[in-house]
């Protein structure tokens, strides 16, 4: 487990839903993890079938999540989420995040690929397919580089790979077609987005999602 690991991360490393997660082990909203606490996992299959882990381990060698500061990138003040602001659309309206098209295709919930990989240019804006909360911005997923996840609603969450450079903050409320990232190739050999939607904690196609193009 990486740095400054958070449940959401966890939650999306092994693919498991983060509420089920979190009542596995007991953690109640908003999930903060702690020093020296133990996380262990109830992974369940796409077919429904449960299998139990021996657990990620000890954190207690890596530091808890800071708040995050209310500021975005450029320092300006950004929204903050109110207790009852997760009550957020049922169903998400979702849009392009990048202009680019499909590179690589969704290869399902045991593929190696679990979303869809973008073309683009250096720096490009990558952009928030929905509006939702910012739960996780790092780089501590072995594979993803600079990665962003935003939660949606309690059911849906969407990832944004191999960033350039982050513009909001863990806790950030975004809109729709908002600027959240620059286009880049951390964690990868080529400049793309790689772009996934889960629902409940399983991968989906966000092909199926994205509006049709002309």
């Amino acid at each position: 487990m990486a740095k400054g690991e958070t449940l959401f991360s966890i939650a999306w490393r092994y693919g498991v839903d983060l509420k089920k997660l979190a009542e596995f082990n007991g953690i109640k909203s908003p999930y903060t993890i702690y020093p020296s606490q133990q996380i262990k996992l109830d992974i369940r299959a796409s077919n429904g079938r449960a299998s139990q882990s021996n657990g990620v381990g000890d954190v207690s060698k890596y530091p808890a999540t800071k708040n995050p500061s209310g500021r975005s990138k450029n320092g300006t003040a950004v929204s903050r989420l109110s207790s009852n602001s997760d009550n957020l659309q049922s169903s998400p309206k979702w849009q392009w995040p990048v202009p680019g098209k499909p590179i690589a295709l969704f290869q399902g919930d045991s593929g190696l690929n679990k979303g869809i990989d973008l073309s683009g240019k250096l720096g490009e804006p990558v952009l928030a397919a929905a509006s939702g909360r910012v739960v996780y911005a790092g780089s501590g997923l072995s594979g993803y580089g600079k990665l962003l996840i935003i939660k949606h609603n309690e059911t849906f969450l969407s990832a944004y790979a191999h960033n350039d450079e982050i513009s909001v903050k863990e806790g950030d409320l975004v809109k729709a077609g908002q600027r959240i990232a620059d286009m880049g190739s951390s964690g990868t050999d080529r400049v793309k987005l790689h772009f996934e939607i889960r629902s409940e904690g399983s991968p989906v196609d966000p092909l199926k999602y994205l509006p049709k193009r002309q």
